[in-house]
């Protein structure tokens, strides 16, 4: 079969759903590859780029239609195109079921099976898939590189001959994937990053990026957990809310860049940043909003347009951001629909199945066979037996008293036996030797203290005292080598032996872990 990228005709696309590298991975899957003329160019894959990569180019999207048996596109197609649409083909795109309904009417009459790939099912096995995070994560950094782009300082403070540069503050609102790669991006740049996002279970991994959580003092914000099937926050209560809004008010005034990127799909975009707190801040702040699409986060946003307010605050609404990194977008969404194919053609013999009975495959398709298959049921989940209830045990209580006092006891023993033995062995052994016991029972406890206490994700700079530590052992028992006694020759001879094992491993330990942590 063959699959076909028609060049997008939605105004100012430069994405295609196609590359050249996905063209040469769906070749392993049997199939055959076509592409309008010119559908890549804006993304930067030419003509010549796909004729290299044996990928079929037809001059009219027309002629692309007629030969394909499968249409993969970014945006959901424009009434002209759904008219080219034969009966038995296959359609895979973004298409938003729930706010196309007219849209789903026409595939259905057209006999198509489409697949929204705005529709794949957030679960672990379909992230390889997941067009939607790709494209968030593309609209979080570029969000950033927007923002720099119309703020008039440093993200960085910095100190020079001319005086001190303040570091900018950045807010991000809402820790989704768009918000984490903005987040990401932001501190790289050595801004002071806040975060804030109605679950406060992504504290802890706004914390491990650099960035500070923003916390409500309410009961609710910890009561809740803020989340909702799909891994989206769900909508929050008016109390919430207004203690939100307040927390807002307080940060307004602080903030040189923020950015909303609140957004539920099929849902209007939350009104977070209002009127009010636009007019808070300084002059030549910037407010990024990634829910333009939707209405916006921020009450000045325009949808498509960059906006200036009368106290100097720039508000931006373009909803094409990823279509602004084309060629990264494009190549992520084509492993997406790659990964998709491939789920598709279990047998790699250039055939889709549409398994109704998969999850990913079942919740992505929104029409088949005639039918308007949209919206999927739940993905169905495997229920984990009931363990069975341990028999209940009747147990006499412990009396703590009891147990404390039979452990004095039992140490009270154990130091007397210890004694008898030290003074029986002192009796017999040379005065030397007690002066070599003590250091090494004081070196036994400050290694047991210091080395065995230590957290796990210290052991690695650990090692490098440990070999400092190890040397300094080595050093000693190479002096003891030339005594005239065996078993010291004996001792010194095995010491040397385990020191140099601990040493050479050390640091061939170190080495390669920080070798992970070296720019290539």
């Amino acid at each position: 079969m063959i699959i076909g990228a028609p060049k997008e005709v939605f105004a100012g696309e430069a994405r295609v759903a196609l590359t050249p590298a996905s063209a040469a991975d769906l070749a392993k899957l049997g199939y055959e590859c076509a592409v309008e003329t010119g559908a890549g160019l804006l993304a930067g894959f030419s003509d010549a780029d796909y004729k290299a990569a044996g990928v079929k180019v037809h001059k009219t999207a027309a002629a692309l239609f007629k030969a394909a048996d499968i249409i993969i596109k970014v945006r959901a197609p424009e009434a002209v195109e759904v008219k080219r649409f034969e009966k038995g083909q296959m359609l895979i795109s973004f298409i938003w079921p729930t706010q196309s309904e007219k849209l789903l009417e026409q595939l259905k009459k057209a006999g198509v099976t489409a697949m929204a790939m705005d529709m794949v099912p957030r679960i672990s096995r379909a992230q390889k898939m997941d067009a939607l995070s790709s494209m968030a994560n593309i609209a979080g950094y570029r969000a950033v590189i927007e923002a720099g782009n119309n703020f008039g300082r440093f993200f960085t403070g910095q100190v020079t001959a001319a005086g001190k540069i303040p570091p900018a503050k950045v807010l991000i609102v809402g820790a989704g994937v768009a918000g984490l790669a903005a987040i990401g991006t932001a501190t790289s740049l050595g801004a002071m990053t806040y975060a804030f996002d109605v679950r406060p279970e992504v504290a802890e991994q706004i914390e491990s990026m650099g960035a500070e959580f923003v916390f409500l003092d309410f009961d609710e914000a910890d009561a809740q957990d803020g989340a909702e099937t799909g891994g989206y926050a769900a909508p929050s209560s008016p109390e919430f809310r207004e203690k939100q809004l307040e927390k807002f008010r307080e940060l307004a005034p602080e903030m040189d860049i923020v950015i909303t990127t609140a957004l539920i799909p099929g849902r209007d975009a939350p009104k977070l940043w209002l009127k009010d707190m636009v007019e808070m801040m300084k002059s030549g702040s910037v407010v990024i909003d990634l829910a333009a699409e939707k209405g916006g986060n921020c009450d000045l946003t325009v949808m498509d347009e960059k906006v200036v307010s009368g106290n100097g605050v720039t508000i931006v609404g373009y909803t094409d951001f990823p279509s602004r990194m084309a060629t990264q977008s494009s190549t992520l969404y084509a492993t997406n629909i790659r990964h998709m194919m491939t789920d598709l053609t279990p047998e790699k013999d250039g055939k889709p199945k549409v398994n109704m009975e998969d999850d990913v495959i079942r919740g992505a398709t929104v029409t088949h066979e005639g039918e308007i298959t949209f919206p999927p049921p739940p993905p169905k989940i495997k229920a984990i037996a009931a363990k069975p209830k341990a028999a209940v045990v009747e147990v006499e209580p412990i009396d703590p008293v009891a147990v404390e006092k039979a452990k004095g006891k039992k140490q009270i023993m154990i130091l007397a036996l210890a004694s008898i033995a030290l003074l029986w062995i002192g009796s017999v052994a040379p005065a030397e030797f007690f002066q070599h016991f003590m250091v090494f029972v004081l070196a036994c406890f400050v290694g047991f203290q210091v080395i065995w206490n230590v957290a796990h994700s210290l052991h690695t700079p650990l090692m490098a005292i440990t070999n400092a530590i190890s040397s300094i052992v080595i050093v000693g028992a190479l002096l003891q080598t030339g005594d005239t006694g065996f078993f010291i020759k004996l001792f010194a001879a095995l010491s040397v032996l385990m020191t140099s094992i601990n040493i050479f491993g050390g640091f061939a330990v170190t080495r390669r872990m920080l070798n992970m942590f070296q720019r290539s």
